[in-house]
Order: structure tokens, then C-alpha cells, then sequence
């Protein structure tokens, strides 16, 4: 597949899942865990293409442990859809009716003293429902125990991702002509969100248009707010295309910026191309988070920046790892994350710039965003 046209790529297969599976397993026995308990989420997605329809309250898992088959646990009235996941030729199906004990019947699947890592979104009734029958268990969150577990793509994954990443990328360069000014912000967000699906979102997961003083509010939603001439407005959108997310940050200004705008424009420009320089096989995550914000402080922001540099990007748009301080885990070809410091003086406007990054086997990082990263003008 050209990741950068229009196709749909190939789907993934039993085989894919499969081997997902497999190293799943095997790296959940090197973090001495006896298994995993995968709940309905983005890990279940990944690991065996099953999205269940409606999350409710009946106990749906995978559970995998070395030295046995994979186990998807379901109800008997959603076993027909699981049956036509992607990976379910290479796992068992164990299904339950209404007035069966589901724990009952999955706890012959777990070694009844062993720890397990369980997806973090799992519900507390469905745990304390197994702790119940097995009292001896324990449990750790899976983005804890198995950081890594979604966070380096295969080759494949990162064609869905660069093809998400142009999507978008097409999305801002048509967005820099529509009106800006006497239009509310929610007008131009509806036009993103139009704009994703054009070329090729399946799911808008965010429109966040911040302008003027909004913009200081880095997740603010756009709101009833006129836009004006004079005003920096924020833009972070991003979505699903082909199952795999965008997600990118630019910052345009309406009419003809003033020369301070220009001045925290250019550092967080600065900033960013120092985050995305310092991606590179066996640095850590805090090490991309240190570059970008070692600009931005030094340029007296430092109070200003008030987010971590980046997330991790695939089946969802945010998800481990994450560049931030205190993080040292160590960057390996085929990790994809956002590089996006901001400034934000509040009551005035906020300025962000958001790339995804992919490590590189040649020793750099690779944006999945191509767009001019210059403060571009609207009207």
C-alpha cells in the first residue's frame, strides 16, 4: 500500500494476530507475570481484532499464559461477532449465557496464586469477581507491567499511521482557507472534523479550536467564542483512519501577528525541532521532553509549558509511552509519538506545534507530519 494515497491496506490476519499474541505472552513471562486478562479496549483490538459492538456489563476477556491456547471468555449472544474478528482462528472461543457464573467458568484458566497484568480499562466488578473465586491472585495495570506492549509498530502499522498522519495533514491545508474571523469556533471545528472525514477518518476523535485567549487552555473545547482578527488560534484534531490515529498541532494567526506572537511563535517552533532532534534509537523519553523544554525555558516560558512533550499514537490516538520527565525508557525503532510542546500565557493566547515522530533504524526520528510548522496566516 502507498500509505500516502487514498487505498485501504491490506487487513490484518489470524496470522498477524497470532504472532501479537505470542509476543504478548512471552513478554509478559519476562516480567515474571503468569499471564494477562485483556478486557474490551484498544489491547483486545490489537491483539485479536475484536471490537465488541457495545461495552456492557457481561464479562468479555482474553486471557493468555504461557504454555496454553489464547482464551477469549464471551457472552454467548456476542460469540457470533467475535467468531468474525480477525484473529479469531487462532484463539479458543469459551462463551456464557445469562445465569452462568462467568467467573466460575474463567477461573480454571488462571494459575489460582499467580499475578497477572489486566487492561487498565477493565471494570472493578469483573476483577473483584475473579478475585473472589481466586483469592490467592493478584494483579498489575498492563500499561505498567508491559509499557511496551502496543509501542513499537511494525511495518504495516506505521504505513496505517503515515496515511492517518497525510490525512490530516490535508485536513490542515484545506482548513487555511476557509474564514476564520467573525466565525464562532465551533464553525471551524465543524470544518476539521468535515475535513478528517474527507479524506478518509473513520472516527474524529478531537477538534480542539482555542483562539485568543482560549488558546491558553491547551485541551479547550471549542466553544460559542467569535473569532477575531489579532487572534492566535490553536488547532489539534485528530482521528482514526484505518484503525491507526493522527493527530497534529499547528497554531495560525488571523491577519497580521505582532512582533511578541512572532517571538513565542518561533520558540516553540525552536522547541519542537529540538524534541523531534533528539529522537534517536537509545535515548530515553524524558530526553525528547528535556530538549524540547530546555528551549522554552531558556526563552523565560518555562512556567508556560505546562504538559509533557508527547504521547504514544496507534490503535488510539494517545497511548504509551510518554515523553515526559521521569520517563526512562528507552526509544527503539518503530516507537510512534507526538512531539508537541506549547506555551500558553493565560488571558492572552497559547501557541502549540504537534508532529508524530517514528525512531528510526538509521538513528533519527522520521515525522509522519509534513506541513509548514511557520505561523501561517488566515483570514
Amino acid at each position: 500500500m502507498d500509505s500516502r494515497s487514498g487505498s485501504a491496506p491490506a487487513p490484518f490476519t489470524a496470522d498477524d494476530h497470532r504472532a501479537r499474541m505470542a509476543r504478548a505472552t512471552g513478554a509478559a513471562a519476562s516480567a515474571g507475570l503468569a499471564g494477562l486478562l485483556v478486557a474490551p479496549g484498544p489491547d483486545l483490538v490489537y491483539l485479536t481484532g475484536y471490537r465488541p459492538t457495545a461495552e456492557t456489563e457481561r464479562l468479555t476477556l482474553l486471557v493468555l499464559a504461557p504454555g496454553r491456547d489464547p482464551v477469549l471468555v464471551v457472552p454467548a449472544l456476542e460469540a457470533p461477532d467475535a467468531e468474525r474478528a480477525a484473529g479469531a482462528a487462532a484463539l479458543t472461543l469459551r462463551d456464557w449465557t445469562d445465569g452462568i457464573d462467568p467467573y466460575a467458568l474463567t477461573a480454571p484458566l488462571l494459575d489460582p496464586e499467580g499475578r497477572y497484568g489486566i487492561s487498565d480499562n477493565a471494570w472493578s466488578m469483573h476483577l473483584l469477581g475473579l478475585q473472589q473465586r481466586l483469592p490467592g491472585t493478584s494483579y498489575a495495570a498492563l500499561t505498567q507491567a508491559l509499557p511496551m506492549l502496543r509501542a513499537v509498530k511494525d511495518a504495516a502499522e506505521l504505513a496505517r499511521l503515515e496515511a492517518a498522519g497525510a490525512a490530516a495533514d490535508e485536513a490542515y491545508r484545506q482548513i487555511l482557507g476557509v474564514r476564520f474571523a467573525g466565525r464562532r469556533e465551533t464553525d471551524v471545528a465543524a470544518d476539521l472534523a468535515a475535513l478528517l472525514k474527507q479524506t478518509g477518518h473513520s472516527q474524529v476523535d478531537f477538534t480542539v479550536v482555542g483562539s485568543g485567549p482560549n488558546g491558553a487552555n491547551p485541551h479547550h473545547e471549542a466553544g460559542d467564542r467569535v473569532i477575531e482578527r489579532g487572534d492566535m488560534v490553536v488547532l489539534d484534531f485528530g482521528g482514526l483512519k484505518h484503525g491507526y490515529g493522527s493527530d497534529t498541532s499547528r497554531t495560525v494567526h488571523v491577519g497580521e501577528p505582532t512582533p511578541e506572537e512572532r517571538r513565542v511563535h518561533d520558540v516553540v517552533r525552536e522547541a519542537q525541532q529540538a524534541g523531534v532532534e533528539a529522537v534517536r534509537p537509545g535515548a530515553t523519553c524524558q530526553d525528547v521532553d528535556r530538549a524540547a523544554r530546555s528551549v522554552i525555558d531558556a526563552a523565560g516560558h518555562g512556567a508556560y509549558f505546562i504538559h509533557r512533550t508527547g504521547h504514544g499514537i496507534g490503535v488510539t490516538t494517545h497511548e504509551p509511552p510518554y515523553m515526559i520527565e521521569g520517563e526512562e525508557l528507552p526509544l527503539v525503532p518503530g516507537m510512534c509519538f507526538s512531539v508537541e510542546p506549547g506555551i500558553y500565557l493565560p488571558g492572552r493566547f497559547g501557541v502549540r506545534i504537534e508532529d508524530i515522530v517514528t525512531v528510526t533504524e538509521d538513528g533519527r526520528g522520521r515525522r509522519l507530519n509534513t506541513t509548514p510548522r511557520e505561523l501561517a496566516l488566515v483570514d
